[in-house]
């Protein structure tokens, strides 16, 4: 079924009073410093797959938020396709549901991305949210899959409907978010550079500001 364009994905909220909970607040301290290269680093001490669940979950927060604020700009018609400029176009496959990859309009691909997205990051055998859980051998695979996916939603924004970012004054915003995003996933090496390339020129401005 077709959910209302103005509602997204419900925030996926991390327990209070758990230890993620104290992780998360950790990131949004450090982030608050301003340097995001030193924000994303591990903390000393702690678990890395915790680290990685932690901000995988807040990376889907951020780009329901952003993507929510021009889903109506992003229609059948004008984005016909998933693309990210005219060199990149993804189709949908999930493993499951979906074996061979179709080709659906942007919309509808975001909506399967953001649905299998959510669905993993409820599984508690993939993202334990209790305390001496143990994460499943696959979880570090299962990140950098949703990840690699969250991605093409920035690569997707960033190349169709940045001027509507603009226009909302939310560019300060987006490029915060993916600032980090990047910076974060080329600290653990979580998406393969193949991947990066709808928005190789846009990563390399960030990091050349960076150093």
């Amino acid at each position: 079924g077709s959910r209302s364009s103005k509602t997204f994905k419900p925030k996926k909220n991390i327990p209070e009073g758990s230890h993620q909970y104290e992780l998360l607040k950790h990131a949004e301290a450090t982030l608050g410093s301003g340097n995001l290269r030193q924000a994303v680093m591990l903390p000393e001490g702690e678990d890395l797959n915790e680290w990685i669940a932690v901000n995988t979950v807040d990376f889907f927060n951020q780009i329901n938020m952003l993507y929510g604020t021009i889903t109506e700009f992003c229609t059948e018609t004008s984005c016909s396709v998933m693309s990210a400029g005219p060199r990149y176009e993804y189709h949908w496959a999930d493993g499951t549901n979906i074996k061979k990859p179709i080709k659906c309009s942007a919309p509808k691909y975001i909506d399967y991305l953001m649905t299998w997205v959510q669905d993993q990051l409820d599984d508690e055998t993939l993202f334990p949210s209790k305390i001496g859980v143990p994460f499943p051998k696959n979880f570090m695979s299962v990140a950098k899959t949703i990840l690699k996916r969250l991605f093409r939603v920035y690569a997707h924004i960033y190349h169709q409907h940045f001027d509507s970012v603009m226009r909302l004054q939310e560019e300060a915003h987006l490029n915060t978010s993916f600032k980090h995003f990047i910076f974060f996933v080329q600290e653990f090496n979580l998406i393969d550079r193949r991947e990066l390339a709808p928005l190789q020129e846009l990563i390399e401005k960030l990091g050349s500001k960076d150093r």
